[in-house]
């Protein structure tokens, strides 16, 4: 089987990587279900995807990235405009799927596939919402471990080939550790933060968000997350404080519980903006793209204040 698996995609290189793309897109599909029905705690399963007023949308009406095209981004039943954001959460999930195809082999590309799903829907639902429900955190965190443990690949241990078992507890552990370090270090930085600030400064969600960040990327992956969070929204927070100045128009978030929900806000300081999304970017390009990197920039931190060679 994997020989004939091999010899397909030797004859037709682009096959697989469509594959994934394409499955992908399916996903982001469903993780648009997800974002809206969760929060609003209806089920992911029934009724099927429907119109806003309420007639069933057809098939050939759900075909990710594509049906928005045809149908020119209006509902067929009712000619009712619907959001460009689901082509984007459908692409979206289609590219990091790619990525997680052409960059790992098989067995951790299907972790990672896991893993920016759960991103991708976490940081839409905290967009919106301001919270992020526990199955993409503590779920997600529970996943790592256990996939971490039977799938060593996810933390590069599956050249422990002749030790198979040693290979499975370094991973799971890898893992474990990853959750206490990623999520108690953003504990320490909310109660510093809140005690400067006299006001809550981060959720829990994010504790447990870096947690499950940090179950599929081991701790360099969480603290990377955390920092490379800071950064990312210090940039998001920036961008929107111009854009603001230049066209005169305030931003849209999801603002606090005791806000009215959907205002228009001035950016600056004091204004609540979700930091889920800004730890997902981090945690997403850490696994992705920056691994080697931060591996490397450790061992050398190491070397230098610690003396090992």
């Amino acid at each position: 089987m994997l020989s004939q698996l091999a010899a397909v995609n030797a004859a037709f290189p682009w096959f697989f990587p469509t594959l994934a793309f394409m499955f992908g897109a399916m996903v982001g599909s469903f993780l648009n279900v997800c974002i809206y029905r969760i929060p609003a705690e209806k089920s992911i399963v029934t009724p099927g995807s429907h119109c806003a007023c309420g007639n069933p949308i057809a098939w050939f009406d759900n075909i990710p990235i594509l049906s928005w095209f045809i149908l020119r981004g209006k509902a067929r039943c009712c000619g009712r405009p619907y959001s460009f954001r689901y082509v984007f959460v459908e692409a979206l999930t289609g590219g990091l799927f790619l990525s997680c195809w052409l960059l790992f082999p098989p067995a951790k590309a299907a972790c990672g596939f896991v893993f920016v799903s759960a991103l991708v829907a976490a940081t839409f639902i905290d967009l919106d919402h301001f919270i992020i429900p526990d199955r993409f955190t503590i779920g997600l965190g529970l996943v790592g471990v256990m996939l971490a443990t039977f799938v060593p690949a996810l933390h590069d241990y599956a050249t422990i080939s002749d030790r198979p078992l040693l290979a499975n507890l370094l991973s799971g552990g890898d893992a474990i550790l990853g959750m206490l370090i990623g999520a108690g270090l953003v504990v320490w930085i909310a109660v510093l933060a809140e005690a400067a600030l006299k006001k809550e400064a981060m959720g829990f969600g994010d504790v447990k968000l870096v947690g499950a960040i940090g179950a599929f990327t081991g701790w360099q992956g969480a603290v990377f997350a955390v920092f490379g969070g800071a950064v990312v929204g210090t940039g998001w927070v920036l961008l929107a404080w111009l854009w603001q100045k230049i066209s005169g128009k305030k931003s849209v978030l999801a603002p606090p519980a005791e806000s009215a929900e959907g205002q228009p806000v001035e950016i600056g300081l004091g204004v609540q903006v979700p930091f889920g999304p800004m730890l997902a970017v981090a945690g997403a390009a850490h696994f992705l793209w920056l691994h080697g990197w931060m591996s490397n920039y450790v061992a050398n931190f190491t070397r230098i204040f610690v003396g090992t060679r």
